[in-house]
């Protein structure tokens, strides 16, 4: 979580500098929001599984992993649309 409150800052930064327009900035809002709001629920999971079960599970790991994988998913399709966004403005 603190990585990504971190590279939200840093794009909200980036943002200021290279003069994003109004759609622009909505779509970095919508993409730092739901990232965070991501990371909150795989954090949710993670934490319920363990409560549910201490032993090491198959399904307990499978869970896991795929809530870890969603927020990976998210943050790659991110920062590409950040590059979309971005590159064309620097370049």
């Amino acid at each position: 979580m603190k990585v990504h409150a971190v590279s939200a800052l840093i794009v909200l930064i980036a943002g200021i500098w290279t003069g994003l327009d109004r759609i622009e900035w909505m779509l970095v809002i919508v993409l730092i929001g739901g990232m965070l709001a991501l990371e909150l629920v795989n954090s949710a999971l993670e934490r319920t599984v363990d409560l549910v079960t201490r032993e090491r599970h198959p399904l307990a790991k499978q869970a896991k992993d795929m809530a870890a994988g969603a927020v990976l998913v998210f943050a790659v399709t991110s920062a590409i649309i950040g590059l979309l966004i971005f590159l064309p403005k620097w370049f």
